[in-house]
This record gives structure tokens, C-alpha cells and sequence, in this order.
């Protein structure tokens, strides 16, 4: 039988491969840092790394290091069971509490990553006489949380509050019981930042819950660091905050749900990645907690990633690149046909930066782009570097 189906499959990766939408993974033999050595699947030796999601650098940071080493001879390596039955320890207990406070939330549950927490939340919230109403651009683990859940589904143009207005309007005619608006708080592909103090004055006009995904802003974004709803202003207004410990948070794994009491409970009872899934490694939890004691006692590592992301900014727009606006540290450069942005992450590698390019469908027809990350662990000269690489490679391109 799986000779036909070997056929098909190959026939499958063969399109991808012709689509230029293959993937390949190059690997590195290193520890994530601002420089990695790629040792194999592309241009060996060591290059500078503007493609993690390493933003503070804590991915390899001593203290979180040491923090780890220490976890793993107190809490061992890892809980072989699920929450319920015998795989809760204290440290685990210790960082919901702490990212609850640090969230300004009532209470948090732990996840085997942020997929598996916005994969948990829909189908134990909303039920089939209630709505979601989500944003059009919002990461694929929302849209296939919402999938399991059958609650009515109702989508708005990204950050458009006309829009989200209309698809409110339409879910209250259809007599919908509770109405969860769900958004990225950035969005990955363009750095762009959700409106969250407009959703909110719109929830509070329809009688709705706010739920959003602040993977890509917890940690460095707001003055200290706790994500879009401080940024603006709401984090009391914020129903459900979903985010990962896989970022900024140290690089690792794990995700998590901080929200209202209630929803939280009632995740614990119901929510299947959660009752059906070994529990985070308390290694990773205890090195959390020392990544939040390095959020909470500085915020020189956000001052850092600020000035890197100012500068790669503004000195890519000096050499004419085209940058989508913004001041978060995913700095798309928009390069639009998807061969070109290819062949210039390949440049730039053989230059000693390494970097992705993105194409249809991760991003619209005729957008591809690379997309730069910056992090606190570059030095000013790295960022120098990286925009030197980008004004050969582009030379070369178009020679």
C-alpha cells in the first residue's frame, strides 16, 4: 500500500520544491546567539543570527544557564505524567503565580507551547450558541483553535475596527450568547502592532471578551515589558493573554494561558492539550522564573533591543530599502517577487548574516520579504554589518 503512497507523497514535496516553497533547515552547532555556526545546509561558519526570536538574548544568558543546571538537580528532568495526575510541582505552581502577577492577570495555566494554549482555549470557552470573531492575519494556531471549536466564526480585515465593528454588528443579530474578539498582539510577518484600545472600547460597546496572543511582545514590549495591553494601556480590559515561553522568555518551550480566575479553572477541567499532555519540563520552568527576575530587576536588555531595532531601522531606510513602518523589532524587508527574496537570503548568507526569506502563502501574492529580527545580544556593530551585507547583496542581485 504505501508504495502508491510514497508516489503521491513525492509528487507533493516535488511541487513544493518547484513552487520555491521548500523549506530546507540549515543546522547550527551552536547555542542560539546573536552568532551561530551553520554546520551544514548552507554556507558553513560562523554567522551573525537576524532570524531568531532570541529578542533579549536570553536564550543563552548565564544566569538562565545557571538557573537550568540548578532546576535540574532539585526537580529532575522531567514529570512523565500529566498535571492532574502526578505531574505538578511547585515550580510550576511558582510560575503561573509569577507570570500572572508579571501579566497583570488573575491566574495562569501552563502549556506544552503557546500552539497547544490557543489549540486548548476555544472549544473549552465558546460552545455552538456563541462567536469568535478574529483577525484576518492572526497566527495559524488561533485559526485551528478556532477550528475545533463550534462556536460561529466571524473574521475581520487585520486591524480593521470598521470591520470588527460590521462582524460584531452581524454576530449580536445572530442572537450569539458570548462574543470573544481574539488577536496577534504583533503580528509575525509584519511587525505591525494590534489597535487593543480600540477592540476594547468595541468589546465594551457589544459586550464582548478580548483574547490576544502576545508571543511576539511580552518580555520587551510596554515600559516594562509586559506586552501590548500595557503598551496600551488595557491590561485590566484584557480578558485572555496567550503567549509563549519560546521568545523573548528565554527561547525554550511552553506556553501559557493568563486570564480571568474562571477561565482559567475551567481550562484545568476541560481543555485537552492541557488533560492530555506531559507537563512542561520543570527545568523550563524554573529557568523562566530567572528570566522574569532579569525582566523585573533591569530594563537595560529592552533599552538594547530598542536602540538595535532604531538603528537596523533607519539605516536600511538611508540605503533605500523598502521597510515596513513600525518600531518593533521584526523588520520586514519587503523584496515582493519570491525568487528574489530567496536568492538574497542565500546572499547574505555567503556573506555571513543569516536570514529567511518569506513567500506565498506565509505571506500575500507579490509581498515576499525578508524578514530581519533584531536582538538585545547584537552589538552596534553587528546591526552595521547586517546593513552592509543587505547593500552588497542587493548589488549583486540586480548586477
Amino acid at each position: 500500500m504505501f508504495e502508491t503512497v510514497r508516489d503521491d507523497l513525492r509528487a507533493t514535496l516535488d511541487e513544493i520544491r518547484a513552487a520555491g516553497l521548500h523549506k530546507p533547515e540549515r543546522v547550527i552547532g551552536t547555542p542560539q546567539s546573536a552568532t551561530v555556526n551553520v554546520t551544514a545546509g548552507g554556507r558553513p561558519g560562523e554567522v551573525l543570527n537576524f532570524c531568531a526570536n532570541n529578542y533579549l538574548g536570553l536564550a543563552d544568558h548565564p544566569e538562565v544557564i545557571a538557573a537550568a543546571h540548578e532546576a535540574l538537580d532539585r526537580w529532575g528532568y522531567g514529570m512523565a505524567s500529566v498535571r492532574f495526575i502526578c505531574g505538578t510541582q511547585e515550580v510550576h505552581k511558582e510560575l503561573e503565580a509569577r507570570l500572572s502577577a508579571f501579566l497583570g492577570q488573575e491566574d495562569t495555566i501552563l502549556y506544552s507551547s503557546c500552539f497547544d494554549a490557543n489549540g486548548g482555549v476555544f472549544e473549552t470557552v465558546l460552545g455552538p450558541e456563541d462567536a469568535v470573531i478574529s483577525d484576518a492575519l492572526n497566527h495559524a494556531s488561533i485559526i485551528d483553535g478556532i477550528r475545533l471549536s463550534k462556536a460561529r466564526r466571524f473574521r475581520y480585515a487585520n486591524r480593521d475596527m470598521a470591520d470588527l465593528e460590521r462582524q460584531l454588528k452581524e454576530a449580536n443579530e445572530g442572537g450569539a450568547r458570548r462574543k470573544l474578539i481574539v488577536t496577534d498582539g504583533v503580528f509575525s510577518m509584519d511587525g505591525y502592532v494590534a489597535p487593543l484600545r480600540e477592540i476594547c472600547d468595541l468589546a465594551d460597546r457589544y459586550d464582548a471578551m478580548v483574547m490576544v496572543d502576545d508571543s511576539h511582545a511580552v518580555g520587551f514590549v510596554g515600559p516594562g515589558g509586559r506586552g501590548t495591553p500595557e503598551l496600551h494601556g488595557v491590561m485590566d480590559r484584557v480578558d485572555i493573554i496567550t503567549g509563549t515561553l519560546g521568545k523573548a522568555l528565554g527561547g525554550a518551550s511552553g506556553g501559557y494561558v493568563a486570564a480571568r480566575a474562571e477561565i482559567v479553572a475551567l481550562l484545568r477541567q476541560r481543555s485537552r492539550p492541557y488533560l492530555f499532555s506531559n507537563t512542561l519540563a520543570p527545568v523550563i520552568a524554573a529557568a523562566s522564573l530567572k528570566v522574569l527576575d532579569l525582566l523585573e530587576s533591569a530594563d537595560d536588555l529592552r533599552i538594547r533591543l530598542a536602540e538595535n531595532t532604531a538603528l537596523f531601522r533607519s539605516r536600511m531606510t538611508e540605503a533605500g530599502f523598502d521597510i515596513l513602518p513600525g518600531d518593533h523589532a521584526i523588520a520586514p524587508v519587503m523584496i515582493g517577487d519570491a525568487a528574489k527574496a530567496g536568492r538574497m537570503a542565500e546572499l547574505l548568507l555567503e556573506r555571513g548574516v543569516y536570514v529567511i526569506g518569506f513567500s506565498y502563502p506565509v505571506v500575500p501574492q507579490g509581498q515576499a520579504r525578508i524578514r530581519v529580527q533584531l536582538s538585545a545580544a547584537h552589538s552596534t556593530a553587528d546591526v552595521e554589518r547586517a546593513v552592509d551585507a543587505f547593500v552588497a547583496a542587493r548589488a549583486e542581485l540586480e548586477g
